[in-house]
């Protein structure tokens, strides 16, 4: 008779899920689920709002990744109001957007992932977290992260009113300028978080690259998968999280698309399964394949390995030094070893970082002219940038009086589900062994989530914006009443 294995809640993560591991009659490993069991309808409950107050709205959708919604959404304005922002407006934008981006991977990088490094991912599990992480690294070491994400957090403060869930972007520009006073304590945390981001990118390397142990691990097949790779890249196929085009790579590294984000519909299929409330996305020329890796699948991964892999270059010179680094270990272009998400993850901290110090010493952003205000209600508005998870779209469409009537939002996590579930089931391969396994082995299944970072509130807010409930009615003894169920 055939078991399961429920690993639940799955850890390290924003949002709640589960993983639902089957075991044949022999005690392998049959099938395994990686399961999103939360639901956000911020689809459906924007519908009728006017389209201006939606980029304060998107911006709560998660706590995490608030930065991301914000300007997506403030750049669906820009094009539904058929207005280009001014070039201080840009600059103040994208040195907003870095900071974010480096205080995001930061986050990731000591927070969620260290632990599965820094203390082993078999290590007991009441010390494998941030505090053991401490421990471990020095108390110095820590406090510099939260320096680090302290500054950062006070640029997006001050140019979004707030750092958890901004809400600076207007179409067309900014609502808040910045001084000459302003840029040199920006100059100072650019600086600081340069210097940090590399030290950081070090310590990954004395600690999982001069580990043989861990090197196998991140070389192991069970966390290696064959896909298709998505990215915004610029004119010259650099790495750009604010702006560019959608660039699609195969799975030998040859480029399959390169199209303007306006037309994501013609390249991006969704796709819905029984088992999970996220929307799964598919090449849609390709077609839906299911769950499958290799030259004849139709998934595609964003975020930032798929970054990498999709761009020909970093757009920073110490940034595109470790680019080199690390494609050159891993054995050139593309990489699919999903655990290398962890290592692109900080060398695209430093490109933030150094942006971060060139738009602090532009001449152009201390400029007062920060708002193009020539507006003209047009009814589609899309926006795009690179999240810290990968590539996000928003699609807006509004009435003659700018209320909205339709809200798309394909969301990197989203875009990542499929592989995730594969990912996951490949781990639970290799690791479960009978139902009796060991924690760490476990942990190990979890990993093979954990290096994409997903952001589950972000992902499930799918139509028709609510999830089926069971309410069971029961007197005090706990004996069962009635059962009311909303399907």
């Amino acid at each position: 008779m055939s078991e399961r294995i429920t690993i639940n809640p799955i850890t390290r993560l924003e949002g709640h899920g589960k993983i639902e591991i089957f075991l044949d009659d022999q005690g392998n490993v049959e099938d395994a689920y990686w399961q999103v069991v939360e639901l956000r309808g911020f689809e459906i409950f924007c519908l009728g709002r006017p389209v201006e107050e939606l980029p304060r709205i998107m911006a709560n959708i998660c706590g995490v990744c608030p930065t991301p919604h914000n300007m997506a959404s403030v750049k669906a304005l820009d094009d539904l109001y058929g207005v280009e922002p001014t070039p201080t407006a840009k600059l103040i934008r994208q040195l907003h957007y870095n900071a974010f981006i480096v205080e995001d991977h930061l986050l990731h990088f000591y927070i969620l992932s260290a632990p599965d490094f820094v203390l082993g991912p078999t290590a007991d599990p009441a010390e494998r977290n941030i505090l053991g992480v401490v421990q471990k690294v020095g108390l110095e070491i820590g406090g510099k992260v939260i320096e680090a994400r302290k500054r950062c957090r006070e640029i997006i403060r001050h140019i979004g009113s707030k750092a958890p869930h901004p809400e600076g972007g207007l179409p067309g520009g900014v609502s808040m300028g910045i001084t000459e006073e302003d840029r040199k304590w920006m100059r100072e945390t650019a600086d600081f978080c340069v210097e940090f981001c590399q030290f950081s990118l070090e310590l990954f390397k004395q600690v999982v690259l001069d580990n043989k142990e861990y090197l196998n691990i991140v070389l192991n097949d069970a966390y290696k998968l064959n896909t298709y790779y998505m990215g915004l890249v610029d004119e010259n196929n650099r790495l750009n999280f604010y702006e560019g085009k959608c660039r699609v790579v195969g799975p030998k590294g040859e480029e399959y698309a390169l199209f303007d984000y306006h037309d994501y519909v013609d390249y991006i299929g969704e796709w819905v399964e029984p088992w999970t409330y996220v929307r799964l996305t598919h090449l849609r020329k390709i077609g839906w394949r299911g769950l499958t890796e290799g030259e004849t699948t139709s998934l595609y991964r964003v975020g930032p390995l798929a970054r990498l892999n999709a761009a020909d270059s970093m757009l920073t010179p110490l940034a595109q030094r470790e680019y080199e680094t690390m494609f050159d270990i891993l054995g050139g272009k593309p990489s699919h070893h999903t655990l290398a998400y962890h290592w692109a993850r900080l060398i695209e901290a430093i490109q933030a970082a150094e942006h971060m110090q060139r738009i602090a010493n532009d001449p152009l952003l201390t400029s007062k002219d920060i708002r193009n205000m020539d507006l003209k209600l047009n009814k589609v508005g899309i926006g795009c940038v690179e999240a810290s998870r990968g590539t996000l779209i928003h699609h807006y469409e509004a009435d003659t009086q700018g209320r909205a009537t339709k809200v798309n939002l394909i969301v990197a996590t989203q875009q990542n589900a499929a592989p995730i579930c594969l990912s996951v089931k490949k781990a639970a391969m290799e690791f479960v062994k009978g139902p009796q396994v060991k924690e760490g082995f476990l942990n190990m299944v979890e990993m093979a989530f954990r290096a994409y970072d997903p952001c589950l509130a972000c992902a499930t807010h799918a139509l028709p914006g609510r999830m089926p409930l069971t309410v069971n009615i029961r007197d005090r003894s706990g004996g069962l009443i009635r059962t009311v169920q909303r399907p």
